[in-house]
């Protein structure tokens, strides 16, 4: 199956309120490696001033200091704490240096630690609230303050990062470890490094410090907050977001940008977005803006007129993902309440264009300049952050697990017979798709694919790497009931093989019985209990458990006692028991295919009682024709093909007298290609190079049972995790220079708006595939829609099912 999870972002703050103004900060990660000597966030102390030079040549002040400060409401407690201190340049031999500290920061207030003093200087420190005697270096070294009183043992950025007892850490002159892009600069004799007087933190100190004259303050100093300015600054957010998909003023710090907040995010990755009313008349560059708070959450609320101040980052959410343009480490002013919202962007039919993206032959689109009138991707772009609303729109992605859904902004766009988007082709990606989730709070509605989100929906358009552009529900709409069913097939007639592949979604033995009666009931009921049932995703008995146990009879036993109680037959099974951690998917599961039988109605021929994991099944001729070495058996099982992947499973099976091979296949999923709405246009879908070497054993293995008998009746099934017009499934299909194909893809044979039995992304599609050889006529396939369109699932793929007359072929 595609790819599936959830990425957050790292974050770290420092905040504080200085009349109405909230300071919050992160660590934004933009897809470039940036050395952080700081691992775990620092939510209210700081380190606010280091200075090296006390007593030095030139210096006034006659010891070495740390100030910290307190950027919180509330008193912090520095009991068991301690400061200390590294060499710039550290060498295997180095120690840090510790000061051990008392007491507490009051809220908004500082604290002071006097070091050595050195041998000149004509001017003492204020009363230092703590005192040591390291000797710091005036150009260069490392600071740190850290939970506990033990010294440190790191000697590196990287090393430091993955210490939780490091609660700020300040590098400066030439310093090895410190956070971010570089050390503060500009320290000296003369010179100390200060933090702003906001406490903004960005986790870089080259940008988070400056060099000045130095200002040591103790706790008994009271700090009037410097009145912050109420006029705009030079930047507007259309100037930050420019006319590509990245800023032009990425790693800039701009200042006082003005903007109304259109929507708040109190979870996950925090933050709120903000949208200029001044629009700049170009149509290529958006007015809107997402404003990154890290871990904090932010204080203000739609409808605030804000000025934002802060670094432009780009932040990408996921491999070969688009980038979300911010501002991190933000300084907020308030300046009114109770505005006005910025009127939304209506997303329909009519307003996103039908051509999807520009091409960059597989490089990256960044750089190019926006054309929101010509595709969809760039008009998206272009209201990056900005108000956007869709009304009256079908769903075409079901409400899942994350509180998401799908829905379309164009109803006549490629629909399915159910209310779903049908995705027939790489040249088309259905543009109009629209991933929703909300800002509230509340119980996010269950939808189904086929209901309706009525009325208006309406927030700020954000991305995400699951799913690509999103809209941030501040208003959502109502979701109206369409009555999808689940649908049940015919019984096969008594003439009839019923096949059936079902991938069961990593069952196993330990799981509730409530999964197994879903499954089951899909098995007994909604398939009316096909003759053979090809399952994927069959565990082993203990399921993720990493104990070395392979077997699934208990798996199959909790499954096939289901599905009597559901109604339906008793079955048998047979698979081959793969080699521990060999056939990838979950860590412990040893997932594999496995067949399930009706004895009441089929022979399984079983051949070979000595096969293990690694043996091959083989084909041999014989003057009643075809038979395998081994049945059940694998095909090919030792080829770099499988590797760290489930191997195919190839069973014999007579019916009314006739011969049926059955190979059962799961092949190699996509995770790990890049999205359609990614920034390299076309996406690679490196996964495909693995599933085209097993579409390819798979297709030798039929061409050698076809050579043993022309005739032989042959059906190939499961999940081979890719679509129709995929150029894996011309390789699994394709016969030799001078014949037609050995296989017929079943799906193809339906109408164009039937093909799918998977929901990824709003995208109706076709990963499970039911094939046949030539010698199999009249075929009839049923893709039975029970789980993919459904909030409520028993697994996430729908089943299918053939069914033929075994006396009709040849």
């Amino acid at each position: 199956m595609p790819a599936s999870g959830r990425s957050r972002r790292r974050s770290r703050i420092a905040a504080t309120a200085l009349i109405s103004t909230s300071v919050a900060a992160s660590v934004v990660l933009t897809g470039i490696a940036i050395p952080a000597a700081y691992a775990a966030p620092s939510t209210s102390a700081v380190i606010a001033e280091v200075y090296g030079g006390g007593g030095n040549s030139g210096a006034t002040l006659t010891h070495d200091f740390i100030e910290l400060a307190n950027a919180s409401g509330s008193a912090y407690d520095l009991s068991g704490y301690s400061v200390q201190y590294l060499p710039g340049s550290p060498s295997a031999s180095s120690k840090w240096q510790a000061t051990a500290l008392t007491g507490a920061i009051a809220p908004g207030g500082r604290y002071l630690v006097q070091e050595a003093a050195g041998t000149g200087g004509t001017t003492a420190l204020p009363a230092p609230d703590a005192s040591g005697s390291i000797a710091m270096g005036g150009g260069s070294g490392t600071v740190a303050l850290v939970s506990g009183t033990t010294p440190l043992t790191c000697l590196t950025a990287a090393d430091c990062a993955a210490d939780s007892r490091i609660v700020d850490l300040v590098g400066y002159g030439s310093a090895v470890v410190r956070e971010g892009s570089g050390p503060a600069a500009g320290t000296g004799n003369t010179a100390s490094a200060s933090r702003a007087a906001s406490l903004a933190d960005t986790d870089d100190n080259a940008a988070d410090f400056t060099a000045g004259e130095p200002s040591p303050v103790n706790s008994g100093t009271a700090q009037e907050p410097e009145p912050e300015p109420t006029e705009p600054g030079p930047d507007r957010i259309h100037d930050i977001q420019g006319t590509t998909r990245v800023s032009p003023l990425k790693g800039a710090t701009v200042t006082r940008v003005p903007g109304i907040v259109t929507g708040v995010r109190t979870s996950g990755s925090k933050g709120f977005w903000i949208q200029d009313p001044q629009a700049d008349g170009d149509a290529a560059t958006s007015e809107g803006l997402f404003v990154y708070t890290g871990s904090a959450v932010p204080t203000v609320k739609a409808g605030d007129s804000v000025l934002v101040s802060g670094k432009v980052a780009e932040y990408y959410p996921g491999t070969g993902s688009q980038s979300i343009t911010q501002i991190s480490g933000p300084t907020t002013t308030v300046l009114s309440s109770g505005n006005a919202l910025p009127e939304a962007v209506v997303l329909d039919a009519d307003s996103v264009p039908d051509a999807y993206v520009p091409t960059a032959d597989g490089g990256s689109i960044e750089a190019l300049t926006l054309e929101p009138a010509t595709y969809a991707l760039d008009f998206y772009e272009s209201l990056e952050g900005v108000r956007v609303e869709v009304g009256d729109t079908r769903v075409v992605g079901r409400s899942t697990e994350y509180n998401e859904l799908w829905v379309t902004t164009d109803p006549d766009e490629n629909p399915t017979a159910r209310g779903g988007t049908i995705y027939s082709s790489y040249d088309t990606p259905n543009p109009h798709r629209v991933k929703i989730e909300s800002l509230d709070s509340a119980a996010f509605p269950k939808a189904n694919v086929g209901d309706e989100l009525s009325g208006t929906t309406a927030g700020p358009l954000d991305y995400d790497s699951y799913g690509g552009y999103t809209l941030m529900a501040s208003a959502l709409g109502t979701v109206v009931d369409n009555g999808l069913e689940r649908e049940v097939t015919r019984k096969q007639r008594k003439r009839e093989l019923a096949i059936a592949t079902y991938n069961v979604e990593n069952l196993d033995a330990l799981d509730a019985q409530e999964k197994f009666d879903r499954l089951a009931e899909g098995v007994a009921v909604n398939l009316a209990g096909p003759d053979i049932v090809m399952l994927e995703e069959i565990q082993d008995d203990n399921g993720a458990t990493n104990d070395g146990t392979v077997t699934s009879e208990a798996t199959l036993t909790r499954f096939t006692d289901a599905i009597v109680a559901a109604g339906g037959p008793r079955y048998s099974w047979r698979y081959v028991a793969p080699q521990d951690g060999e056939d990838g998917g979950q860590p412990g599961g040893n997932i594999r295919v496995a067949f399930l039988f009706n004895e009441d109605r089929v022979d399984f021929v079983d051949r070979g009682t000595d096969a293990t994991a690694t043996t091959a099944t083989e084909v041999v001729k014989t003057r009643k024709g075809a038979k395998l070495t081994y049945s059940p058996g694998r095909i090919n099982p030792t080829s770099a093909a499988w590797e760290d992947s489930r191997k195919p499973l190839v069973g014999e099976f007579t019916f009314r007298g006739e011969s049926v091979f059955v190979i059962g296949n799961h092949f190699a999923s996509k995770g790990g290609d890049q999205p359609l709405h990614g920034r390299f246009q076309e996406p690679t879908r490196g996964s495909e190079t693995q599933r085209h070497l097993q579409a390819a054993e798979v297709n030798a293995f039929v061409k050698s049972l076809l050579a043993a008998d022309r005739k032989a009746q042959a059906v190939v099934l499961g999940d081979l995790n890719d679509f129709e017009f995929s150029q894996t499934m011309d390789i699994l299909t394709s016969g030799d220079t001078a014949t037609a194909d050995v296989l017929t893809p079943l799906i193809t044979k339906l109408p164009a708006a039937e093909r799918y039995s998977y929901v990824y992304d709003g995208n109706s599609q076709t990963l499970d595939h039911i094939l046949t050889s030539p010698a199999v006529r009249r075929a009839q396939l049923d893709v039975v829609h029970i789980n993919a369109e459904f909030a409520d699932q028993a697994s996430d793929h729908d089943p299918q099912i053939v069914r033929y007359d075994v006396k009709q072929c040849h």
